[in-house]
Formats: C-alpha cells, structure tokens, sequence
C-alpha cells in the first residue's frame, strides 16, 4: 500500500467526493465572470470559429439575447469526461477522435442497429437555432447551434409503444479521455448517460446538434453528436453520443445516481426551486456579464414547453 506524505495529499482525495465536486461548482459559479473576461468573453466581436463549414438550409432565433463568444463557449465548459475543471475540456479534448462515429440505437424500436455518422446525418437537412442555456452552477450562455430536430431521428428507427422515455449514452474511451481515466476519486460512474421522456425528446425543441457558429462541433462541445434541451439545466444536454436506447421505465442517469438530492431526472430550470442541498435558483450570470440577471422558468421557454409538465410538482420531480 502506498503511503503519501501529508503534503503529496490532494484535497480532492480526503474530502467526500459529493462535497469536492460541489465545492468546485460554488467556486466555478463565483468566479464565472472572471473566467468569461479570460476567455474572451467581454470582446466586442464573436471569435471565429476554425471547424469545417456546415450547410445550414433555415435559422431560428429563441432569444433576443446576444449570443456568447466563440472563444467562450469553446473554453468554458463542462464535460467531465476530460477533468472537472472549466478549461481541461478545451486543453484535453484535442486528442479525442470524433471520426469514424457510430451509434447504437437499441430497445423498444422497429429498427434497432449500429448505424454510422453519415447514416444519422445524411437524411436530415441542418439549421441553426440559437438557444438560452442555463448551468445549474448559476452561469448562463447563449449559443447559436447547428443540427436538426431529435424527433426526425428518433422517428426514424419507429419506436413502439412500449418506449416511454430515451436512454442516451456518451462514449467510453478513456484513452483519449483523460476524466474517465482517474481513479481515486473517480470524477462519476462512467459511461455517462442520461435520458428524457418520450414526450420531451421528441419536442420541436430538443435538437441533435452537430456544430455551432456555422461549423462543426470542437470535441470539448461535443463532438460530433450532442443533446441541446435548452429548458433544461445544462447537464441533460449529453455530448458525444454512441447509444440511443428507448426503455419503457425511466433510465437511471448518472447524475441521479451519483448525487440525486441535488439532480434530478427532470432537471427543468425552476427559478423558484431552493434548498439546503439545492442552491438559489433564481438568478444566473451571463458569460460576458458582470451583474445578474433573472431566470426564467423553464429557461424562458414555459410557453413552448410548460404544458408537458401539467398537474407535475415541480419541487418533487426537479
């Protein structure tokens, strides 16, 4: 057994990993601004984007909201499968190889298989919806993303009437990243996965995107499949998707599993939900901004989406 002196002890390795990881979300949330003015955030222009162009046939704006910057929206972000931290992301993202790309789709459907990238793409023409997000640490962007409704997908492979809700599935390649390699303390369960109801997955909302600023998804947004529900909190956004399975019992969802006081399966942004383990709520700071703002409830969507949650509490089913 080794045995580390006591200034080799990282604190991450002491302290519960519940508390360690919300730790660094209070600290992330709070120097937010700060991280926005590095990264470029507070520029006067949208940084340029360096991926291949994508073919955007429609646009649909959701907000009046100025969108992020690129530089941003790239290098401020959450994907633990590259470390926790805000920018490991960008910084360990660069060796990860999102081509040659499959997805499984499996479960209660017609027509279950493997079906390569350019299978899952080909049929579908792409647009460019610029969308409010909301983290649930209490920072906020807007993005314009590229992609094409999550219901022409899921149509597709004809799920039966058993599938009630979609379980979603990001990839497992610890080789190439490097959170899903740590092992003491393991950052979550790995592969990541989460899910949606059936009636949410296949609202006019909820997109498969494959790029955003007009080109194609940086794999620390993603790549080269990802989630976007944008009244939800940012983590049920799922990036980097290999499996699409439709269950007919709600999917337990790594974060459910790993910290379910504080995640929820729902996960609607509710401005009025707060608790002992669940922080306020009510106010967020756009990446960019240096005072606050409201949030709205359900992101600022409720009048597309709050009818789905109809006759739900929404303080039980956060």
């Amino acid at each position: 057994m080794l045995i580390k002196n006591a200034p080799d002890i990282r604190p991450s390795e002491i302290t519960p990993k519940s508390l360690y990881l919300r730790r660094r979300e209070f600290l992330t949330s709070a120097g937010a601004a700060i991280a926005a003015l590095t990264a470029g955030a507070f520029d006067g222009e949208v940084a340029s984007a360096a991926g291949d162009k994508l073919p955007v046939i429609r646009r649909m704006v959701t907000t009046s909201d100025r969108p992020t910057t690129y530089n941003a929206v790239t290098t401020y972000n959450n994907f633990y499968e590259f470390g926790s931290d805000k920018s490991d992301p960008a910084i360990y993202g660069k060796s990860f190889k999102p081509k040659p790309w499959s997805v499984a789709i499996e479960g209660d459907c017609a027509k279950p298989g493997v079906y390569t990238l350019e299978n899952i793409l080909k049929p579908h023409p792409l647009e460019e919806r610029v969308y409010r997000h909301r983290c649930v640490e209490g920072w906020s962007i807007v993005v314009p993303w590229v992609g094409f409704p999550l219901s022409e997908l899921l149509k597709r492979f004809q799920p039966t009437g058993n599938a009630k809700f979609v379980e979603v599935t990001t990839i497992l390649r610890p080789q190439e990243m490097a959170g899903q390699r740590r092992q003491f303390p393991s950052l979550l369960p790995w592969p990541y996965t989460e899910g949606l109801r059936m009636d949410e997955a296949m609202h006019p909302l909820t997109l498969v995107a494959t790029g955003l600023y007009g080109e194609e998804l940086p794999n620390q947004n993603g790549a080269p499949l990802r989630l976007v529900v944008p009244w939800k909190y940012g983590f049920k956004s799922i990036k980097s998707i290999v499996k699409i399975r439709f269950v007919e019992t709600q999917p337990l969802t790594t974060w459910v599993q790993e910290a379910p006081e504080y995640y929820g399966f729902y996960s609607n942004v509710n401005p009025a939900l707060t608790s002992s383990t669940y922080r306020n709520q009510g106010t967020e700071r756009r990446l960019g901004e240096f005072f606050m703002r409201k949030t709205l409830p359900f992101n600022g969507y409720a009048d597309q989406v709050a009818s789905l949650y109809a006759n739900m509490d929404l303080r039980k089913y956060y």
